[in-house]
């Protein structure tokens, strides 16, 4: 097979798990939210999985290829779905509640993708196995490789990531306030993580922990 056809077939295999996992993640804040008094989601028209509605240029598209292209770790994001935590009727427990929501739900897809796996690779052998359980099997690992990925790095305690606005929630206030202040420059210290050996260190061990137990 040559080097085109095998990167043309994964993109088919990671194509469909990231955008589910990076849209259901992100629709998942602006359903708590609503639950929870905050109906902006709701009234952006971000509360559907239609990929249109979600999509991030590089975040969805660009970044996850290049990373697939270069033989690293897939990861993604879609455009945020738009929560205003004042308007939440607790807003402090709200936003623990809708920063978690998304992390969360990556770990239940996971679970369930890791359930699928073993369902679909047992009728490998049966009639249509090579046409459907097979590629289904590959889609289903890579669900559950992109949603661990995806749960993990958003749980890390820096804003605006999941973590960060989980850590907000339980500070004390006074607290919070100077944490929240660290937002701006939150993403070129995770840029910084990334690119030294505390992904290596850190990050990957945990990811390929909870990938063992899945896989």
């Amino acid at each position: 097979m040559s080097n085109a056809a095998e990167f043309l077939t994964e993109v088919s295999i990671w194509a469909l798990p990231i955008m589910f996992a990076i849209i259901l993640h992100e629709v998942m804040h602006g359903f708590v939210a609503l639950q929870l008094g905050d109906d902006t989601a709701k009234r952006a028209g971000r509360l559907t999985l239609n990929p249109l509605s979600h999509i991030d240029l590089f975040g969805t598209v660009i970044m996850p290829i290049a990373l697939l292209f270069m033989h690293l770790p897939v990861f993604g994001y879609a455009k945020p779905v738009p929560v205003d935590f004042g308007r939440l009727r607790n807003p402090r427990s709200g936003m623990l509640m809708v920063a978690a929501a998304g992390p969360l739900t990556n770990i239940v897809l996971a679970v369930a993708s890791s359930i699928g796996m073993r369902i679909a690779i047992a009728h490998v052998g049966g009639p249509w196995g090579s046409a459907i359980a097979l590629p289904l099997y590959y889609m289903l690992r890579a669900s559950v490789v992109i949603n661990v990925v995806l749960a993990t790095f958003n749980l890390l305690p820096l804003l605006p990531l999941d973590g960060g606005r989980v850590v907000v929630s339980i500070l004390p206030l006074r607290a919070a306030r100077a944490f929240s202040r660290l937002e701006p420059f939150g993403f070129f210290i995770l840029l910084l993580l990334l690119y030294t050996d505390s992904v290596e260190r850190v990050i990957n061990p945990i990811i390929n922990a909870i990938a063992r137990v899945l896989l």
